[in-house]
């Protein structure tokens, strides 16, 4: 049980956000608690033998880190340790009755030369260049005001400087954008999938969600770069956990939190509940209560009425890891597997496909050919195998289903686990097609003999971590920014406000969440800081 009555902050969830809260808290001298439901902290940010009898520990749930800035790193002391990535990415496609496809990476000649040899001339590559010139401009204005009070429009726009970037991020439905700069439909179609990593959307969507998306996944560390944690997503919870250990934060495991009362603590503070693993209930009082779960969850504690969303808040991939004897042979017999696996691999997202595979998701059917992308956490961090399998030739391979909704896992005559198996099966076929050999055939088994295969749906994410619809997000990400100059506190300056004076939002539901950053951690101790 919490060592102690009462706390400055109280923090609810341990997943790598409100571990960032804690360890900044407690850096400041306050009291800090963090209650976890969970026999261990890190949410979907964590490292796990997902294979019985098999040592290797796969990032399970999230598995890149690009928005995790450096001050916060420095701040609270982490000792990481990011791969760089050579390969952006690899698109296979087929193209008259030719195994071809476009390597992203490997120097700027290589790349030229493989664009020119997709599309007959530099014209795409050209473009190419022009339009990820501009997005990295954009991530050198935008990314650092992630940590700093959260800006109105107007100033986020004057502080960005560049219409164009404005227009086309900001504005304008990102598949325009594409459709003016891009010719090619493949080209076009890598474009577009940064938009689309868990979020349901078309490219055409009126209500910008691909483009709020896309923003987040190109200004990482000013960059864009997306860099690979060695030793895994858990080496970078295990690093915040230690961090807000060092400082005093006390991490209390196993306790789940079943009600908040913004006032009703002594002495007006707020009062959290819980429940421990045995059974026993238990409550603690909070200056401050920072909430790392979703909007929905913090009503659910808070006992108020949600309401119906416009519309649903749901997650849409389909997560598969996989164990392999060895990578398999790829059909473009031109490229190398080390080299095309080391980045993103592209499957079945062409533009048009990726439209496709929308249009038969909002049907019900869901993508009779699911887009994916698969990428090879072992190749930039061998770390994460033990050394026989690392010798042996093994790989972990990482597949990412896109258009998946977790609409289509609930209902339509079929039970969940036929819908799985049907996009599983349907998403691996897709795969199968730009290899010289299944999948299936380099698959290592486990200690018990069976094929090293784990699938997760959004609905295994929203019984698992609490995730709503198993958004990845908490919901649909926002544009950094507010729209007028109304902020009156901390908590509105911040992006973290709940409604509640005492209580504060830290988790990805908090304006500028979403992914694994710390930034909503961070925010949400500065504003509980009063800064």
């Amino acid at each position: 049980m919490p060592a102690h009555s009462s706390y400055d902050a109280v923090i609810v969830g341990g997943g790598h956000n409100g571990l960032v809260a804690a360890a900044y808290l407690a850096r400041a001298g306050r009291r800090v608690l963090l209650l976890e439901r969970l026999a261990h902290t890190g949410g979907a940010a964590v490292s796990a033998t997902a294979f019985p009898g098999v040592a290797a520990r796969l990032s399970r749930y999230a598995y890149l880190v690009s928005l995790l800035p450096d001050h916060i790193v420095r701040d609270l002391g982490l000792r990481l340790t990011p791969a760089k990535r050579e390969f952006s990415s690899y698109t296979p496609v087929v193209r008259q009755g030719r195994a071809t496809g476009l390597l992203v990476g490997g120097g700027t000649g290589r790349t030229r030369e493989s664009f020119a040899r997709l599309t007959g001339s530099d014209r795409e590559f050209e473009a190419w260049q022009d339009f990820y010139a501009m997005t990295r401009r954009l991530a050198a204005r935008v990314f650092p005001s992630l940590t700093e009070p959260l800006p109105t429009r107007a100033e986020l726009r004057e502080r960005v400087g560049d219409e164009a970037a404005w227009e086309a991020v900001f504005e304008r439905p990102l598949g325009e954008t594409i459709e003016e700069r891009f010719a090619d439909d493949l080209v076009r179609g890598v474009v577009l999938t940064d938009g689309l990593i868990g979020t349901f959307a078309s490219a055409h969507d009126p209500s910008l969600r691909q483009n709020r998306c896309f923003l987040y996944h190109v200004i990482g560390g000013s960059t864009g770069d997306w860099d690979v944690p060695v030793g895994g997503m858990g080496a970078v919870t295990d690093a915040l956990a230690a961090s807000a250990r060092r400082a005093g934060a006390e991490l209390v495991t196993g306790h789940e939190v079943t009600g908040l009362s913004p006032d009703g603590g002594p002495g007006g503070r707020a009062e959290v509940r819980f429940t421990d693993e045995e059974g026993r209930d238990g409550a603690v009082g909070a200056e401050r209560v920072l909430v790392n779960a979703s909007p929905q969850v913090l009503a659910r504690l808070l006992g108020e009425d949600a309401g119906e969303p416009s519309e649903p808040v749901e997650g849409a991939q389909l997560k598969v890891n996989m164990l392999l004897r060895r990578l398999p042979r790829l059909r473009d017999a031109s490229v190398d597997p080390r080299d095309a696996f080391a980045g993103t691999f592209h499957v079945a997202e062409g533009y048009a496909q990726l439209e496709t595979a929308y249009r038969e998701a909002v049907a019900g059917t869901g993508p009779a050919a699911p887009p994916s992308e698969l990428y090879c956490h072992s190749l930039s961090d061998p770390s994460i195998l033990s050394p026989e399998l690392a010798g042996a030739g093994y790989q972990t391979l990482t597949l990412f289903g896109l258009h998946t909704p977790a609409r289509l896992f609930a209902g339509g005559g079929q039970s969940e686990a036929e819908v799985r198996d049907r996009l599983l099966a349907a998403a691996l076929a897709q795969l199968d097609e730009q290899l010289a050999e299944p999948i299936a055939d380099c698959l290592a088994v486990d200690g018990e003999g069976r094929p090293c295969l784990e699938v997760k749906t959004p609905l295994d994410l929203e019984r698992d971590l609490w995730l709503p619809g198993g958004n990845i997000f908490h919901g649909d990400l926002d544009f950094p920014f507010r729209e007028e100059d109304g902020a009156r506190g901390p908590a509105d300056r911040w992006g973290v406000g709940t409604g509640h004076e005492r209580v504060l939002m830290c988790g990805s539901g908090a304006a500028r969440g979403g992914g694994v950053s710390g930034i909503p951690g961070h925010n949400a101790a500065m504003a509980a800081l009063g800064r």
